[in-house]
């Protein structure tokens, strides 16, 4: 999609279509050296607010593929982010964790229409609710929690040096301004940022960190986890942080299991343990799943004040609104 069809209407949205196939068409043949390459069944799939998702088909060679595009538009994010997180599916990959496979990548290319990945299509669901309840899921339900632990292990066994430019900062220290910025006092979130300040864990080390590992950032076939996907977010940092947000009840999405609505604790620690995860301190698991549900708080807290003050208008973001009194709530339930 080019530039322009990211922020109005493009006068000919066919043509624009058939300058990103053109282009999708020029990098594969430059990564594959194949011949003869066609690009059809071109489709945008509505997924995130500024990054685009297209799936579409490749015939190299005679030889069909489904693909996918991940495309961040001009103006889009920071330099060279989608880059970051080509470099970490290659290093996920590398260690065990179910990925994607990169293909080709590149920065601001003129007819796809900004920095992006191409990599291979995964079949499956990454929608909760269906994970969580359609019978075609059972089976993965049952094995998925221990799945989850397992990748996680391998998510933190990958090199911290591997992928260069990691951001690795306070996590504490950004959510203080945060709140700071909103447009009135939320007493209860004041009140789990001090908790969290006094009583904050020792680390458990210093390793790459998905950042935002939970059912919805993952794709899910009838035998279970199939690929980890969105590493927007990833950082060098705690390793439980990411068991924390696993646990944080926003993710279970009205299941019973503590994590991710699917199983217990004890399976998922244990998973991750097995796998080669370092030992879980349980009581510094609780301060980052305490950490987690005040993070989500203050990031609905943001969302549904663009709403109020007209930044951005939309009834996702007005809904959004409830989700801070939940967050309140559950941390009221945890610490209070």
């Amino acid at each position: 999609m080019s530039s322009s069809a990211a922020t109005t209407p493009d006068p000919d949205p066919g043509h624009a279509d058939a300058r990103v196939a053109a282009g999708l068409a020029d990098v594969l043949r430059e990564c594959t050296g194949a011949g003869a390459i066609e690009i059809g069944d071109l489709v945008r799939i509505p997924a995130g607010a500024s990054r685009q998702t297209w799936s579409f088909v490749a015939t190299i060679d005679g030889e069909a593929r489904r693909l996918v595009l991940r495309l961040d538009p001009p103006g889009g994010r920071d330099a060279s982010s989608l880059l970051r997180e080509a470099a970490l599916m290659r290093a996920a990959g590398a260690v065990g964790v179910p990925s994607p496979t990169v293909i080709a990548e590149g920065l601001d290319h003129p007819d796809i229409g900004g920095d992006f990945v191409v990599m291979n299509h995964i079949d499956g669901a990454t929608i909760p609710r269906k994970i969580l309840r359609d019978p075609e899921f059972a089976d993965a339900r049952a094995a998925l929690t221990g799945q989850l632990g397992a990748a996680l292990a391998a998510v933190h066994s990958i090199d911290v040096d591997a992928v260069p430019g990691l951001p690795e900062d306070d996590p504490l220290a950004a959510w203080r301004p945060e709140l700071d910025a909103a447009d009135r006092v939320f007493p209860t979130f004041e009140f789990a940022l001090s908790w969290l300040e006094r009583h904050r864990p020792s680390t458990a080390g210093r390793t790459v960190t998905h950042g935002d590992f939970r059912i919805g950032n993952v794709i899910v076939d009838g035998n279970g986890l199939a690929a980890v996907l969105d590493w927007e977010l990833a950082h060098i940092g705690d390793p439980l942080e990411d068991l924390g947000w696993m646990c944080v009840k926003a993710w279970r999405f009205g299941g019973a299991g503590m994590v991710g609505g699917l199983g217990g604790l004890d399976e998922f620690i244990g998973a991750y343990e097995a796998a080669g995860g370092a030992p879980v301190d349980r009581e510094a698991l609780f301060w980052w799943q305490v950490y987690g549900t005040l993070r989500w708080g203050i990031i609905c807290l943001h969302q549904t004040q663009r709403h109020r003050t007209g930044t951005s208008r939309s009834v996702e973001l007005a809904a959004i609104g409830r989700r801070v009194s939940e967050n309140e709530w559950e941390l009221l339930s945890l610490i209070g």
